[in-house]
Parts: structure tokens; C-alpha cells; sequence
């Protein structure tokens, strides 16, 4: 199957690529820099286009296209929230899906698949029950984002199956929450944030490839799933077994004030509670998760 997919050299699309690449699949990938893409990512059975995000996707790219991911936007967490990073924020994601939707819809009529992604943050926060694909949206920013997100993805073409993944924290020691984690817990300085009691709905990378891929290839699934792992955990859990699985100790909390004083608007991302359930990408998805419990999702992160 020939795919094209935005946000191809990120942590998550480097990632299904190496998953997919040597099951036959080709992929067209779409970067702001092909020379750069073309060294991280280290293969030659695909093709790399290079594209302004905030100008149409060349034709070409979509000869031949049978399915297409979409996982573009620049990270919520690069800079503090002002008015001008949340404008940025939500325009690198609505922006180029609209470019890929309008370029599917008139150039790829052979198109049969669309995922794209979407995150936990559409649902509210500090609910004690799990919160379902159905919930209603939070009021907020990152319900903001993520309903402009989705609302261009459901725009391509009937004939195009489409596929939202809304991703909750995803872990992996090459990026991610981990990947800026990692120095601080190595250094025997992790805690949990505030009282740790806050709940975090989490999926390990590999499952994440794992679940996009399946969305990919099968039929079956339609409209909106949540991507993360069937046990979330609370923040201290998170902060004991990540120190655990390195051999630290796990002691120092991170005030609330701090983190509101050093991030601003952005603490609240760390500073809610989401429990999010992963029910529907099992039940109906068919998918088996390989880290179901944040234990072995840290084990396999601290032996890499």
C-alpha cells in the first residue's frame, strides 16, 4: 500500500514508518525539508516531497495514494502559551490538514483511508468517571485545537474512510513526555507533579504505531478512537515506576505554584486529571495492547 503521511519525521510517524516499511508498504512523506527528513529517517524506499505546510500539497504527491496519515503540529509544550504560540499552535494542525483533505478530495479519488490525529485534550478535565469517544468537548484551549483539528479531517470525501485518534501522553524514550524526562529522573531529581494525584491517560509509542497502522489497513474501523492504554495511572504512579524502572529514587514533587509560575496557562496540561478509556480501540478496533500497564511500558523504555 502506497501512504502519505504529514508528520512523517516526527516521534510518532518515525515510528510507524519503521513499523510499516518492512511489512512492503511505501510511503510518500511530506516535509518542510527533504535533506533532513531523507538523514532521519534512513531509508530509500519511499519518496520525499518537500512542502510549505501553509500552501497546497504538489499533485504528484498523491499519484497512486491508497491511504493517508496525518500527524502534523508543532508541540503544545515548545513555548509558553501566549496568544501568538496558541494561534501558531492550532494553525499547524488545522492548516495543513485542511491542505491534505482539499488534496485528497481533488487529486486522490483512490484514496480508501484517512487517519488523522487528534488528542485527549478535546474531553474535560477532572472527571471522576473514564471519559468515552461520545463525551461531549471541554470548553477551553486544548478542546479548542483538537474540535478544529477533527473538523477539517471530517471534510474529506464520503468515499475516503476516516479514521480521529485522539492520543493521550505518549511515552517512549526517544521523545515525548520521557524524552525530557529522562535526564531529570536519571539524575535522581523526579517526582511527582503537585500532590501526584492526578490521573494520566497514557499509551507507549509502539502501541500508538501499532494502532495507527491497524487504522491504516482495516476496513473495519470508522470514525473516532482513543488512543491509550487500559490502565491510566495518577501522576505518583507515573513518577514511582519511571524512577523505579531506572534504579532512582522518585522523592522531590514539583510545586503546583512553580509549574504555574514557570509554564503559565501551559501547567494545566500537567496539572489536570484525565481518565480516559481505551475500551472501543480494543472492543471494536481488535487491537492487543503490548505495554497495557505503565510497568512494562517503563521497563521497556529503561532497557532501551
Amino acid at each position: 500500500m502506497r501512504i502519505l503521511i504529514t508528520g512523517g519525521t516526527g516521534f510518532v510517524g518515525s515510528r510507524l514508518i519503521a513499523r510499516m516499511q518492512p511489512q512492503g508498504h511505501e510511503f510518500v512523506v511530506l516535509t518542510r525539508d527533504a535533506a533532513s527528513a531523507r538523514r532521519k529517517l534512513g531509508m530509500e524506499t519511499f519518496r520525499i516531497i518537500e512542502w510549505d505546510t501553509r500552501s497546497p500539497i504538489p499533485p504528484d504527491a498523491f499519484e497512486g495514494v491508497e491511504a493517508a496519515v496525518n500527524l502534523v503540529g508543532e508541540s503544545i509544550a515548545s513555548k509558553r502559551w501566549t496568544p501568538q504560540q496558541k494561534k501558531r499552535i492550532i494553525n499547524s494542525r488545522v492548516e495543513p490538514t485542511r491542505a491534505l483533505v482539499e488534496g485528497i478530495n481533488a487529486h486522490a479519488p483512490q484514496c480508501r483511508a484517512l487517519v488523522s490525529a487528534s488528542a485527549i485534550g478535546y474531553y474535560p478535565v477532572n472527571r471522576p468517571e473514564p471519559l468515552e469517544e461520545d463525551s461531549e468537548p471541554a470548553a477551553g484551549f486544548m478542546s479548542e485545537i483538537c474540535q478544529q483539528w477533527e473538523a477539517e479531517a471530517e471534510r474529506v470525501n464520503e468515499s475516503t474512510r476516516l479514521v480521529i485518534v485522539r492520543i493521550g501522553v505518549v511515552l517512549g524514550r526517544d521523545g515525548g513526555v520521557v524524552g525530557r524526562l529522562m535526564p531529570i529522573f536519571k539524575a535522581g531529581l523526579g517526582g511527582p507533579v503537585s500532590d501526584g494525584s492526578q490521573m494520566m491517560s497514557w499509551i507507549h509509542v509502539d502501541d500508538l504505531a501499532g494502532i495507527l497502522s491497524r487504522a491504516l489497513k482495516e476496513d473495519s474501523m470508522r470514525g473516532v478512537y482513543n488512543a491509550v492504554a487500559p490502565h491510566p495511572v495518577t501522576n505518583r504512579a507515573f513518577s514511582k515506576a519511571f524512577a523505579k524502572a531506572l534504579g532512582r529514587p522518585a522523592l522531590l514533587p514539583a510545586p503546583a505554584f512553580m509549574l504555574r509560575a514557570a509554564m503559565g496557562e501551559m501547567a494545566d496540561v500537567v496539572l489536570d486529571s484525565q481518565t480516559i478509556s481505551g475500551r472501543k480501540v480494543q472492543e471494536e478496533g481488535g487491537y492487543s495492547f503490548l505495554y497495557p500497564r505503565i510497568e512494562h511500558a517503563m521497563s521497556e523504555i529503561a532497557e532501551r
